[in-house]
């Protein structure tokens, strides 16, 4: 896997910019937004619906299916981003905060291997 850097302020400020030229912003309020990313998810979602876990696995090796992934992987990225920056919230510190509480729920001794929710320990 490739070393990827994710710049969020980088992307939020172009899609700040995309969405002012276009007069937008009066869409985007945080019930619109939050709408849309669930329609995006439930986009992505579609792709997968039917197939077993094993053609799941592979879904990035066919051209069509691989591009259909990656876009709404980036409509879902695009909602979120937008959604963050309307409702100034710092997406990053978030994400490490929340992994925070993640860890002290899931500890290893009692997560590793198991799929059960944390109340389940």
């Amino acid at each position: 896997m490739q070393n990827r850097t994710l710049n969020i302020e980088k992307i939020q400020l172009y899609l700040r910019e995309f969405c002012q030229a276009r007069d937008w912003d009066q869409f985007h309020t945080p019930k619109n937004l939050s709408m849309a990313l669930v329609g995006e998810a439930a986009e992505l979602l579609e792709l997968f619906q039917w197939l077993t876990p094993e053609e799941s696995q592979s879904i990035m090796k066919k051209e069509k299916t691989a591009s259909a992934v990656k876009h709404e992987l980036a409509d879902i990225l695009y909602h979120l981003a937008r959604l963050a920056d309307v409702l100034d919230v710092d997406l990053e510190s978030s994400f490490w905060e929340k992994q925070k509480l993640n860890a002290e729920k899931y500890p290893v001794e009692q997560a590793k291997g198991s799929a059960k929710k944390y109340t389940e320990f």
